[in-house]
């Protein structure tokens, strides 16, 4: 957990409006991560868990790490948009961070992260949302990164007066 404490310690350097560092983290790893799994799984309808439940509980119980992301739900907008923008700067550090060390994560939303017995089962309390699940490891392979449109193909200059 030192190298996990050590990225996180870098990533907090994220800005954030009057330093309100809108986060906490929930760590799951050794016998956690079936505590994780378990939690996942108990959202799943009985067709998704025959489907998918023996792989899913495979892939989670072998990933190293998984890592949620939570932040308080502001009731007011412009806050809770500045928190959010904040925690995803931190995901980004800690993203950036973990990189240059060969670690690397898939930054995951899915639906499970809004049903109300998964919070209740990782701790989630009433007026936090979870931001991110990363999934955190050392990759086997290192896929090819995907083409991304070039900045000046989406920039617009205003140069005086419209």
């Amino acid at each position: 957990m030192d190298k996990l404490e050590e990225l996180l310690d870098i990533a907090v350097w994220a800005p954030n409006h009057n330093l309100r560092e809108p986060w906490r983290f929930i760590a799951y790893t050794g016998d956690g991560k079936r505590s994780f799994s378990d939690a996942v799984l108990a959202t799943f309808s009985k067709d998704e868990l025959e489907k998918y439940g023996e792989q899913r509980e495979r892939n989670y119980l072998r990933i190293p790490l998984h890592l949620l992301i939570v932040m308080p739900e502001d009731p007011r907008q412009k806050q809770w948009d500045e928190d959010y923008a904040a925690v995803c700067c931190l995901i980004q550090n800690l993203q950036l961070a973990a990189w240059e060390q060969g670690i690397g994560m898939v930054w995951k939303s899915n639906p499970y992260m809004y049903h109300p017995g998964f919070r209740d089962s990782v701790g989630v309390k009433p007026g936090e949302k979870i931001a991110a699940v990363l999934h955190i490891g050392y990759p086997r392979i290192i896929p090819p990164a995907a083409a991304r449109t070039p900045a000046r193909e989406l920039l617009k200059i205003i140069d005086g007066a419209t």
